[in-house]
């Protein structure tokens, strides 16, 4: 078995496609109507659609899963974070991960966590 992608629900997919492509520089694969594949196995999928299609409704900001990635530049990215011009909620600031390197965890427009770590 092999996993192929991680889905996570978006309430306005041009907002989520442009947070992810201009910030985290993920390249579009497919752009569907409902939903849209980045590069590294990333789905975007309408909100109403996910939520018609398990009969239930998504709980933004969770904390049952968040999306890992990592930069060398961490200062650089948290720059271009906050210069998007949209607050973005931090679960914790930019720090010391305890192994040498830095951290920050913060949520996507949508309530979807995110961590973002210096390599290694």
């Amino acid at each position: 078995m092999k996993l192929k992608n991680v889905l996570i629900v978006v309430s306005d997919l041009a907002r989520a496609k442009a947070f992810y492509t201009e910030l985290f520089g993920l390249s579009l694969v497919l752009d569907g109507e409902d939903n849209v594949i980045l590069t590294e196995g990333l789905v975007l999928q309408e909100r109403s659609v996910w939520e018609k299609a398990v009969g239930g409704r998504v709980s933004p900001k969770n904390l049952g899963s968040e999306l890992y990635f990592e930069e060398p530049d961490l200062e650089g990215f948290v720059r271009r974070l906050e210069e998007r011009g949209e607050r973005v909620e931090f679960l914790n600031r930019l720090r010391e991960d305890g192994r040498g390197g830095k951290m920050i965890r913060f949520y996507d427009p949508d309530g979807n966590l995110i961590e973002v770590r210096t390599p290694g």
